[in-house]
């Protein structure tokens, strides 16, 4: 199927956080796909990221999904509620409640949408036992709105590759460069559309470090990931207070090959 257009939106998951380019901004799984689907669809076709990092959902519904319908995309990829689920009160179902209606506004307008289900990002995290089943929750949910509104599913929960550390960045809650090549590889193979197949090659599991040399480095991740995020939790802050979408409208996208 060929598509004029592509807007992703989301979080940091879709911004591309930690994926850098040469210039210290971020590439992605999104910018990828964008980058791959160009070259089949031509020099006409337009790409616009409007993800954020550290949007909740209700940010994300508010902020991006009428300049995304105003663009009037072909294709269009909604990823938000991670960063919801990681908060004490949240309600996974509620949120999936709030997604249903998004999606089928993009699906009447005749555009073709990408969801997703989550990698278990909550296995490297503190709190787990309460993280894991609201995520599981909302993947579930997920695949209960592609099925109702048609969407394209990336399972990305079921692939066990993520279990490697080396699919993560250093904060153990973003994607590493490999792991958004391998996002990449799963949205582009659901679309029918040729992959790089080295995107999607498991890199060996690193060996388990020596118990105190793990427990230093989770020391170390505490006060270097874990505390800020708390405070800005504490504060009501967000790391993408001052963040501006990266592709805040339809352009080609030769730029994204970048680095």
């Amino acid at each position: 199927m060929g598509w004029r257009s592509f807007v992703a939106m989301g979080d940091s998951f879709t911004e591309g956080m930690d994926d850098a380019y040469p210039d210290g901004t971020y590439r992605g799984w999104a910018d990828l796909v964008a980058a791959r689907l160009a070259v089949e669809n031509g020099p006409d076709f337009g790409y616009a990221n409007l993800a954020i990092r550290g949007r909740l959902l209700d940010q994300v519904v508010a902020e991006q999904v009428e300049p995304a319908l105003a663009m009037e995309p072909d294709l269009v990829s909604f990823a938000a509620g991670g960063n919801d689920v990681l908060r004490r009160k949240a309600d996974p179902a509620a949120l999936i409640e709030r997604i249903d209606p998004v999606i089928g506004r993009i699906r009447a307008t005749g555009a073709d949408v990408i969801l997703f289900r989550f990698a278990d990002v909550a296995s490297q995290l503190p709190g787990q036992r309460l993280v894991g089943p609201r995520a599981a929750v909302l993947n579930d949910g997920a695949r209960r709105l592609a099925d109702k509104h048609g969407a394209y599913l990336i399972d990305l929960h079921d692939d066990h590759t993520f279990h490697n550390p080396l699919m993560w960045s250093t904060d153990r809650l973003h994607l590493s460069a490999g792991g958004h090549r391998r996002v990449a590889g799963h949205v582009l193979r659901a679309l029918g559309v040729e992959v790089d197949e080295e995107w999607l090659l498991a890199p060996p599991m690193p060996a388990p470090a020596p118990w105190l040399t793990a427990r230093s480095a989770d020391l170390r991740w505490a006060g270097q990931y874990l505390a800020p995020w708390l405070k800005r939790r504490l504060t009501g802050a967000s790391s993408g207070d001052l963040v501006r979408a990266k592709r805040p409208s339809l352009a080609p996208v030769q730029t994204v090959e970048k680095g």
